[in-house]
């Protein structure tokens, strides 16, 4: 069998390539040439060496939002399976974890942006946290859909059987889940049509305008984390769209990270073929797809 360790050195090594698929593949709906696909690497080690700026009003908070969010997210891999192989750390409840570590990522960059005392970044906070008080009960019911469906209380041991247990007993409840973790995924990586990330004006930033004191190292750190997590939600939704099970592990594997790959050029198409949603719509989709994943729970027998 595949060693468990495997699945999450792919995701701490590829993670950031997926921004640069997303950027390519944008840059492709625009006509233009774009950036390099192994632009993120660059970003992230050329912010690495150089030095940080920290306002005085700022605490050890303010410092520890980036490490906390990083750390969250390589325990995160340790969680997520690889295309129905288990994961490195596997246990009743697990996906519980994998759920209370992001947000515990979240919680300590808003932390970190409050910490400035920035009336600017305390804006981008309470909207980062209006949008995740919706878009978490969707990822919970979401989950909690498969593990009712599969019978299993691992996230490893569910997502090995979606196939047999779900796609092929019940392919609406296989659409709900897939279509509610879509709409979670593009919400918690700040993606069109609910943020921006390429955005600089004011009033409409959210994430981005978090990090805006963030520097060198941290912003690293910063960008770094959002990759993973990045990497988590299309590990899920690959998961469940691509449910392939040939009999070895590394051909598993490879045909889910070809999925993951798959749902960052879907990412880059989304955002290039619509525009930002107005705030007052965005709870209305999540709310959209916590109701999606609640009747994922209903339809399963």
């Amino acid at each position: 069998m595949m060693p468990s360790a495997v699945g999450m050195l792919v995701g701490l090594v590829l993670a950031p390539l997926l921004l640069g698929v997303v950027n390519r593949v944008k840059a492709v709906f625009a006509g233009r040439r774009g950036q390099p696909l192994l632009q993120p690497y660059r970003d992230i080690g050329r912010l690495l060496r150089k030095g940080a700026v920290y306002s005085p009003t700022t605490t050890w908070v303010f410092r520890a939002g980036p490490v906390v969010g990083v750390a969250a997210g390589v325990v995160g891999l340790a969680l997520l399976p690889l295309g129905g192989c288990r994961a490195l750390v596997v246990f009743s409840g697990d996906f519980m974890l994998l759920i209370y570590l992001l947000g515990t990522a979240r919680f300590f960059v808003v932390l970190a942006a409050l910490d400035t005392g920035s009336a600017f970044e305390g804006m981008g906070a309470s909207r980062e946290v209006a949008f995740s008080a919706l878009a978490e009960p969707a990822l919970l019911l979401a989950m909690a859909a498969l593990v009712r469906a599969t019978g299993m209380r691992s996230l490893s041991d569910a997502m090995g059987k979606v196939w047999s247990d779900v796609w092929l007993p019940s392919m609406p409840v296989a659409v709900l889940v897939a279509a509610a973790l879509a709409v979670v995924l593009l919400a918690e990586n700040a993606r069109i049509p609910f943020d921006d990330p390429n955005t600089h004006l004011e009033l409409t930033m959210i994430h981005e305008v978090m990090v805006l004191d963030h520097s060198g190292p941290d912003f690293g750190l910063v960008l770094y984390g959002s990759a993973l997590k990045g990497w988590i939600f299309a590990g899920l939704l690959a998961g469940v769209l691509v449910p392939l099970r040939t009999g070895s592990p590394w051909l598993n594997a490879g045909a889910a990270v070809v999925g993951i790959f798959a749902v960052a050029v879907g990412v880059g198409v989304v955002e290039s073929s619509m525009a930002r949603l107005r705030l007052v719509r965005v709870p209305q989709l999540l709310v959209g797809a916590g109701v999606m994943a609640a009747l994922a729970v209903l339809l399963v027998r």
